[in-house]
């Protein structure tokens, strides 16, 4: 069972950038396909990118095409969300989550395709 600490959150201007990064503890790592998603206060979690087992694969939701990008290093078991041209209404809890399944054609996009969760890490920007 895979083990997941959020962090790089906080507080940043409309326009600004934030860099998350999500640690994994399973030496394992390599082979779960990785997630962000979001909740906003009084809203369902919500999908924003995908990355798979080698990285060679990405989906995004549509709102953060273009603004948000997903990578990872398997070496060093972490995976990344670059978000940059940050909203207000990209304020949430930020959560990286782990999909042990084989995907061979689309990514997991819902929150029942991951098995394995973090605590979260706050994102706040301000108008």
């Amino acid at each position: 069972q895979v083990q997941l600490v959020e962090s790089g959150g906080g507080l940043v201007q409309a326009g600004g950038s934030l860099r998350l990064s999500c640690a994994a503890s399973d030496r394992t790592f390599s082979t779960y396909n990785m997630g962000w998603f979001r909740q906003a206060p009084g809203k369902e979690r919500q999908f924003v990118a995908a990355i798979s087992r080698s990285g060679g694969r990405t989906s995004y939701a549509d709102p953060m095409k273009g603004r948000f990008t997903i990578s990872r290093d398997n070496a060093k078991k972490m995976v990344y969300l670059q978000m940059n041209s940050l909203l207000p209404e990209d304020t949430a809890l930020y959560y990286c989550a782990a999909d042990p399944r084989v995907r061979l054609s689309a990514l997991g996009i819902r929150v029942g395709e991951y098995d394995f969760w973090g605590q979260g890490t706050q994102v706040t920007v301000s108008s």
